[in-house]
């Protein structure tokens, strides 16, 4: 009677396995549509506060999560039969106890390398996982309604800053790289003033506390303050557009043809500014207004920032220290502070409370350029970063941020709502994302092929009075964008 050899046989028993590994995963998927129908037959009965459609997405997670899990285990399965068949031939072939050592020593090679695949792909189908749960549950529970209201229009060039006045009648200000910067009616979205005093980008816009006065800072090495005078035209109805701010909206990486935009042919301009400010050697990147009206800040390429008298336009300080350029400068609302971000990968804190001493500290909590720094009405300071990430610190023990959000692109000009402190966050990525002060995400504005931004996204800029649009912002698309944020909503479904 013919032997079998131990090659042969191992083949045999190979073939069967791999056949009865195919009948398991064809078990497995014939089962999959009733265990599901199943599964939500037994979730109409439960009692519980979630929804159904929520418990339904997570059930069909935790479904994939098992059937990844059941198919990893039959992976597993297998290779320990190929470890013992292989163990079975090496006895077979009658080697000696150095031979059986050496052959021992190399299946526990082989394992231990088929374990370490195993627990590699273990860990990634684990990550993988509960990255899907984690972004579906967000997706589900930070649905608040973001309302496109009205695109702004008319700028030649992209724009990187806005501001809206706190003087009646209120308006938007943008500040763009074709050289102007232009006032807005929020409701009908017309322009109401071009100021055209600049000869370089205008990089930054800030209005007077108290008067109809704006400062701009500009790529001619100037920072101008200049007075305006408008008025409202008759508010146009606001078209119902509403989209819901959920991660499942449709994006196109589709970008709309670059084609002139023409700009505002009957609006009237303003051509001299009223105070000109001209100590910087280089791009004066941002400008903003100290508390009570009567001095003004400047930070510039020149890697300072400059403190000056509005009235006389004479340099009280020249704040120095920086390693490298500037990026912004930033007021606090009811005090003598302010703060300066720079490329250095720092932002600074400077203190003129007292007269007599004039006090700087340095915080060190990125590793890319700090894009923009501001203060809150309290005591916060919140800083954005190119690389990625935005920080909350607490003004009075500043030697650790309280709050790190992450995210997935640079972050340019954010901005911090006055009442309930919710943070804008504009992206290169041209999103625009909504956190709270501890870092919980609250919602995503809309952006997809008919709607939002197509460029970089360089500023963000609270209103929370208006009733029409409480949130703006600006690109390198040349427009601005007024959006309705149901505020209370939002808090409600964090």
């Amino acid at each position: 009677m013919p032997v079998e050899s131990g090659s042969s046989a191992a083949a045999r028993q190979a073939k069967q396995k791999r056949k009865s590994h195919s009948l398991s995963i064809r078990r497995t998927n014939s089962t999959e549509q009733d265990r599901s129908g199943l599964q939500r037959d037994m979730l109409e009965g439960q009692d519980s506060k979630l929804p159904l459609s929520l418990r339904s997405n997570l059930l069909d997670l935790f479904s994939q999560i098992e059937r990844e899990f059941e198919n990893l285990y039959i992976e597993n399965l297998e290779l320990r039969r190929e470890i013992e068949t292989l163990n079975d031939r090496l006895t077979a072939d009658g080697q000696t106890f150095e031979g059986a050592d050496l052959a021992k020593g190399a299946l526990k090679t082989k394992a231990s390398h088929s374990t370490s695949q195993l627990s590699q792909k273990l860990k990634t189908t684990y990550k993988a996982s509960t990255s899907k749960i984690v972004s579906s549950f967000k997706a589900t529970t930070s649905r608040a309604v973001c309302q496109l209201v009205r695109e702004y229009v008319g700028h030649r060039d992209g724009i990187w800053d806005l501001s809206v006045t706190r003087t009646q009648p209120v308006v938007l200000g943008t500040a763009s790289a074709d050289h102007t910067a232009m006032l807005w009616s929020i409701e009908t979205g017309k322009c109401l003033l071009k100021y055209l005093g600049h000869q370089g980008s205008v990089n930054s816009i800030k209005f007077h506390p108290t008067e109809q006065m704006a400062l701009t800072a500009s790529g001619d090495q100037t920072a101008h303050i200049w007075r305006y005078m408008v008025q409202l035209p008759t508010p146009q109805p606001v078209a119902d557009i509403a989209t819901p701010c959920e991660d499942d909206v449709d994006f196109s990486d589709k970008d709309e043809a670059d084609g002139e935009v023409e700009g505002p042919n009957d609006c009237p301009s303003v051509r001299v500014a009223t105070t000109t400010l001209r100590s910087h050697q280089g791009v004066v990147i941002a400008a903003d207004w100290l508390v009570g009206g009567k001095q003004v800040v400047t930070a510039s390429w020149d890697r300072a920032a400059n403190l000056y008298d509005v009235e006389t336009s004479e340099l009280v300080h020249s704040l120095t220290g920086h390693d490298q350029e500037l990026t912004h400068c930033c007021t606090h609302p009811t005090q003598r502070l302010v703060v300066t971000s720079s490329r250095d990968t720092t932002f600074r804190l400077w203190d003129f409370r007292d007269p007599s001493i004039h006090s700087v500290n340095v915080f060190q909590g990125h590793t890319d350029t700090v894009t923009s720094a501001v203060f809150t009405v309290g005591d916060n300071v919140v800083s954005g970063s190119d690389d990625r990430t935005v920080k909350v610190w607490d003004l009075k023990n500043m030697r650790s941020p309280i709050a790190t959000i992450r995210t997935d692109s640079a972050v340019n000009r954010i901005s911090v709502s006055v009442n309930q402190k919710i943070i804008a966050l504009p992206h290169d990525n041209r999103q625009v994302r909504l956190f709270d002060m501890s870092g919980v995400r609250l919602a995503r504005l809309p952006r997809s092929n008919r709607q939002g931004h197509r460029r970089m996204v360089c500023c963000s800029a609270w209103c929370e009075d208006n009733t029409s649009c409480n949130l703006f912002t600006c690109g390198f698309d040349r427009q601005a964008i007024g959006w309705n944020i149901n505020i209370p909503a939002l808090l409600q479904e964090k």
